[in-house]
């Protein structure tokens, strides 16, 4: 394994061949000045005790490291622990990346927020932040992406974010990028553009990765504490921000193995899965201002992907995890749609755990790896979010009869409802601004 990719920072923004800052001419001082704006902040130890303090209290670290010792016994193998990243604010590891940089943009003179996001805990993070921090926040997202995660997008309105929906292209987490990157282009002077995986031109993999390494520190320190052997740290793979941060304290020992898992979809053809490290419709590519390895077609175009997760579907991903998979350090499977669902299924009976979609698929591989080891090893999976966000996608599978009655009944509420409702929405905006006023 080289030097560069085995170190913690990127070499001038490459990861071996991967990373790079392909962008624009117009885009290449905001990144520059946020290259200087980051390193000064990580060194300055003011911005890291704030930053501490804000993870303590707002998001409530360190999530826990559970033992899952009913699904332990049920399968027979390694012995299966859970780090419960899905228990901090607002429901995933999204919020880590998302209100680091948000300070870091406050400390800039910043006053608004650009972000992209897919499954939309990204968008729901920053939106959080952007309400703790003051920052007025603008969220891009897929118009597919809208439509499967409406729930989320109540959420971010909620915190004061307006939610753009993007109708172009495939309507997903690629498009919404783009927008949210010719939004940028056009306002960085007082907009700061917080990418939310570890991908995108440098500064950003290092930028994600270093404020996502709460996670494996905190791991690190939990294994240690409780005397843990661990075989295998296991991490769905999308763009790559929770697999990245959850390996970072590990990738320069030897050991354990570190395993990323990739959306295998519904199929092996095009349009089907989002397995970038090892189909062989993938190459290198340079998509989004970075180097790495994208899902492509016959002419070189970014291909359609796929998966029931729509946090796994981005076409490419983030250059280190390239880097680090074609150094052999990190191995990397997938997971199909069905086996996500029973992965979820599994550990919500057996644990009362709801992983979301996306951490399924690493829990799904957990769950395959440690029925091929003995009892006596040790492996540790990242449950990256929490399921409640798919209910709207879950539902119709798990129980369809029932969430049909229930939409239809609803609907019929809301049409018998709906001067009543209009009223409250129009008296809930007047006192908003008689409380704006007041205060």
């Amino acid at each position: 394994m080289s030097d560069q990719t085995s170190d913690q920072t990127s070499d001038q923004g490459y990861f071996d061949r991967f990373g790079g800052c392909y962008v624009a001419e117009v885009l290449r001082r905001p990144l520059e000045e946020l290259t200087i704006a980051f390193n000064q902040a990580v060194a300055d130890p003011g911005f890291i005790e704030e930053l501490a303090q804000l993870g303590r209290d707002f998001i409530g670290r360190p999530t826990p490291l559970l033992y899952a010792a009913n699904a332990s016994r049920e399968i027979g193998g390694a012995q299966i622990y859970i780090k419960m990243e899905g228990l901090a604010h607002t429901g995933a590891h999204k919020i880590n990346n998302a209100l680091a940089q948000a300070l870091l943009a406050k400390r800039m003179g910043k006053t608004r927020i650009i972000a992209e996001t897919g499954a939309g805990q990204h968008g729901l993070a920053t939106a959080a932040a952007c309400a703790r921090l003051n920052l007025s926040c603008t969220v891009y997202m897929g118009e597919e992406d809208v439509r499967r995660q409406q729930p989320n997008v109540a959420g971010m309105e909620l915190f004061g974010a307006t939610v753009v929906s993007v109708d172009s292209g495939s309507k997903t987490l690629k498009d919404a990028i783009n927008e949210a990157m010719r939004d940028w282009a056009s306002s960085f002077a007082d907009t700061h553009y917080i990418i939310g995986s570890a991908l995108g031109p440098a500064p950003y993999p290092d930028m994600v990765r270093t404020f996502q390494a709460v996670i494996g520190k905190e791991t690190d320190v939990q294994i240690s504490e409780r005397g843990l052997e661990v075989e295998a740290l296991i991490a769905c793979v999308g763009g790559g921000s929770n697999a990245i941060g959850f390996f970072a304290p590990f990738i320069r020992r030897d050991r354990p193995r570190l395993i990323g898992v990739e959306a295998g979809g519904r199929g092996s053809g095009v349009g089907q899965h989002a397995v970038r490290m090892t189909s062989a419709a993938a190459g290198d590519g340079i998509i989004h201002g970075y180097k790495s390895r994208f899902l492509v077609d016959e002419d070189g175009q970014v291909a359609p992907t796929h998966s029931i997760s729509a946090g796994l579907d981005y076409p490419g991903i983030g250059p280190q995890l390239a880097a680090l998979g074609e150094s052999g350090r990190i191995e990397f499977t997938s997971a199909t749609d069905e086996e996500a669902l029973d992965a979820m299924r599994f550990f919500a009976r057996h644990e009362g755990v709801v992983f979301a979609l996306e951490s399924a698929h690493g829990g799904a591989a957990a769950l395959r790896i440690a029925r091929g080891l003995p009892p006596d090893k040790v492996v540790v999976v990242n449950m990256s979010g929490r399921g409640d966000k798919d209910i709207f996608i879950t539902s119709p599978i798990f129980r369809p009869v029932q969430w049909k009655e229930f939409l239809k009944a609803e609907l019929h509420r809301l049409e018998a409802h709906m001067d009543t409702l209009v009223d409250m929405v129009v008296d809930s905006k007047d006192s908003s601004k008689v409380l704006g006023g007041a205060i």
